[in-house]
C-alpha cells in the first residue's frame, strides 16, 4: 500500500512483556496505569497513561505475571485480585 510518493506506511510494533517478541501494536492488549493510579486493560490502545503490552495468549500473561514484568513496566505493584480480574478479562471469563 504505497502512497503517491512511493513510501509505505510504517506499522508500529511493540514487545510483549510475556514472551519478549515484537508484534504489530494492534495485535496486542495494553495493560494501562492511568494517571490516577488505576490498572486497567486498554483494548483500544488509545487511553492516556503508562502501558505495557501483552499477547492475547494466556501463557504469555502467566509468564509476565510470574516474573512481575507488568509491574516493572508500569512502575507499580499489582494486587493478586487485580491479576485474577485481568486474567478473567483476557480469557473471556472461561
Amino acid at each position: 500500500m504505497a502512497n503517491a510518493d512511493n513510501t509505505t506506511k510504517k506499522v508500529p510494533t511493540r514487545r510483549c512483556t510475556g514472551c519478549g517478541e515484537h508484534f504489530p501494536k494492534n495485535t496486542l492488549i495494553r495493560v494501562l496505569r492511568t494517571p490516577d493510579g488505576e490498572i486497567i486493560l486498554d483494548l483500544t490502545g488509545k487511553k492516556n497513561g503508562r502501558g505495557a503490552y501483552i499477547c492475547k495468549n494466556a501463557n504469555c500473561f502467566k509468564k509476565a505475571r510470574k516474573s512481575k514484568r507488568i509491574e516493572s513496566s508500569l512502575e507499580c505493584a499489582i494486587s493478586e485480585e487485580l491479576y485474577l480480574r485481568m486474567e478473567e478479562e483476557l480469557t473471556g471469563g472461561k
